[in-house]
């Protein structure tokens, strides 16, 4: 009898909770949110889709008349997704202050940048930004960027292209950009030599503990669990091992070229040199030094190879491309091997196809900051204190609303508007953010790529091996699963 009477009134325990689960998450959700329940919020809907990230939200956002969705789970913070510009740009500009990246961020990527411009707010960020900005603007850095375009691309990129075509070899062009945007960062910001293009030699130990270090960060920031990262910091174990010898070895590195830098005999223009003749210290030299050479790494090779495999794919604009170089090498007969910043500035239907192609695969998927007070966005979403606010620009360009019907194709004429390429705005299109933290390197990373795409394509055609669409994978910087296999071949009459 007791036996029952426990059977009935476990069962009626179960009927009811079930029955507040149901009910709660009826009510709490709508067509275009996660669904969420009591205690643990969307986990499982997270947990489900955690491999398709992108895609779920992608999918939640089009379905929400704002374009704006809230993700509540266990272990983690409450979120707000955005698409909507109006959004982005009051959390990017109008309330700026409102917004800053915030401990939860700067922990995530706190041992590897330390205290660096990208990782950090406030007073802190704003001195270092005005540092960086006077450097940026400098036109001898400009200058000493295209010199060393023009020695990294003919000197190295160049002939080891030209091997690939001659030996009919398969060749990774995600890592031969990735290699080359290692090699010219480095020459840009530490004025060193790296030689990654060298295929004949080992990838630098340096490279593999960047990707280390930066793979390892980027797994924390969507961990289902931040307990579980944070655990395993605490006890040294596992990938936060890993990360912890990684980081050092970066720090370590570009410490020691601090140290042996010589700025007496330097003629060099490099960004170190300029921060070491300012007379800042060797930490915070360091810190902006890791954050710039990640930055300007990983972005423009992901752009330039997610470029490259969209014209595989589209022959006629790649024809256009290729006039357009052809003219204005025609029109600026230089005695230089490669482009001058004139050319470079003139390349419009280039500038579109990069614009065109980040839109549909941005280097960086989203960006988070963090709420500190409560808020209302223009859209009437309700931010909390410690929220997490997430502008996604992955989703951004998949949206309709911004981009008509054919969103989902690559039609870089979209960008133009009577013969010129028109201005977007930063909040519709925020692959460079928007507001006082709009990326300082963006004039350099076109030019950087309009060179590199300019002279190969100039020069050679490329065929992927595989038919299918390569998978977007979101890290810190997005990047190909499994790199882009193509098969090279030169072009006739080119040397």
């Amino acid at each position: 009898m007791q036996d029952f009477l426990l059977l009935s009134l476990s069962l009626s325990a179960f009927f009811l909770i079930y029955v507040f689960i149901y009910k709660f998450h009826r009510f709490s959700t709508n067509r275009s949110s996660p669904p969420s329940y009591p205690f643990i919020g969307c986990f499982i809907s997270f947990f489900k889709n955690r491999r398709r990230l992108l895609s779920w939200y992608t999918h939640l956002l089009s379905n929400s008349p704002s374009l704006t969705i809230v993700v509540h789970r266990l272990g983690s913070r409450r979120t707000v997704v955005t698409a909507n510009p109006a959004n982005v740009e009051y959390m990017l500009k109008t309330n700026f202050l409102n917004y800053p990246k915030g401990k939860p961020f700067t922990d995530v990527l706190g041992d590897l940048l330390g205290c660096g411009i990208f990782n950090v707010d406030g007073e802190l960020w704003s001195t270092q930004r005005k540092l960086a900005s006077h450097e940026f603007s400098a036109k001898s850095l400009r200058e000493f960027v295209v010199k060393t375009l023009e020695d990294e691309v003919h000197l190295r990129l160049i002939p080891l292209l030209r091997n690939a075509a001659r030996t009919n070899a398969v060749l990774d062009l995600q890592d031969v950009l990735g290699r080359l945007a290692f090699d010219t960062i480095c020459k840009m910001t530490l004025g060193t030599e790296e030689q990654c293009l060298d295929l004949s030699r080992p990838v630098p130990a340096i490279v593999n503990a960047f990707d280390m270090a930066t793979g390892i960060s980027a797994k924390r920031a969507i961990a289902p669990l931040s307990l579980a990262w944070k655990a395993k910091r605490l006890f040294n174990i596992g990938s936060e091992k890993r990360l912890k010898e990684a980081v050092q070895m970066v720090h370590s590195w570009v410490s020691h070229i601090i140290r042996n830098k010589n700025l007496d005999n330097n003629k060099d223009s490099d960004l170190l040199s300029r921060l070491l003749s300012a007379g800042h210290g060797e930490e915070v030299v360091r810190d902006m030094v890791v954050s710039f050479i990640m930055a300007g790494r990983d972005t423009t090779s992901a752009a330039m190879t997610w470029l490259f495999w969209l014209l595989t794919k589209h022959p006629k604009v790649e024809q256009t491309l290729m006039d357009e170089v052809a003219s204005l090498t025609n029109n600026y007969q230089t005695a230089s091997l490669g482009y001058g910043y004139e050319e470079l500035k003139g390349m419009k239907y280039l500038k579109a196809c990069l614009c065109e192609s980040m839109r549909l695969y941005p280097p960086v998927a989203w960006d988070s900051k963090h709420a500190a007070a409560a808020d209302i966005l223009p859209d009437g979403t309700p931010v909390r204190k410690g929220d997490r606010v997430t502008y996604f620009p992955y989703g951004m360009g998949r949206m309709e609303e911004l981009w008509g019907p054919e969103r989902e194709e690559f039609k870089p004429e979209r960008w133009f508007e009577k013969g010129e390429v028109k201005a977007v705005s930063p909040f519709k299109f925020p692959v460079f953010q928007g507001g006082p933290r709009m990326c300082l390197g963006k004039e350099m990373a076109f030019i950087q790529m309009k060179y590199v795409v300019a002279t190969v394509l100039k020069r050679f055609e490329f065929r992927a091996v595989s038919e299918s669409e390569p998978v977007f994978v979101p890290l810190l910087t997005a990047h190909m699963a499994g790199g882009l296999q193509v098969y090279v071949r030169e072009r006739r009459g080119q040397k």
